[in-house]
């Protein structure tokens, strides 16, 4: 009987070109499948959930892309994140400082 071999996942960053081929593959399919023009998405609540969506929205990075950048398992806790959920702030500064961002604690006006 024969040994089954385990196959090894290896990670590496990508090279420029690979990042250019990659966005030009994500842009035509984006106009071959366009989203829906009928589709209702609810607001982002005011502050830090809508900083993050559109941050996101911005840089086109889909929740599964953001929770990758940000080392984050799962990709729920970005849309937590941006639905104003309950969520732990290690979280939300990771995925702040994946999109270039800073949390900052600033003092309350009375």
């Amino acid at each position: 009987m024969t040994a089954k071999k385990k196959i090894e996942h290896v990670n590496r960053r990508l090279t420029d070109e690979e990042r250019e081929r990659h966005a030009a593959i994500r842009e035509a399919a984006a106009q071959d499948f366009p989203p829906k023009e009928d589709v209702h998405r609810d607001a982002a609540p005011p502050g830090i959930p809508a900083t993050i969506r559109e941050a996101r929205e911005t840089r086109r990075l889909t929740w599964y892309e953001l929770a990758k950048l940000a080392g984050i398992a799962d990709q729920a806790t970005i849309r937590d994140i941006e639905q104003g959920e309950d969520v732990k702030l290690s979280d939300v500064q990771r995925v702040a400082a994946a999109l270039g961002l800073k949390l900052e604690l600033v003092e309350q006006v009375a």
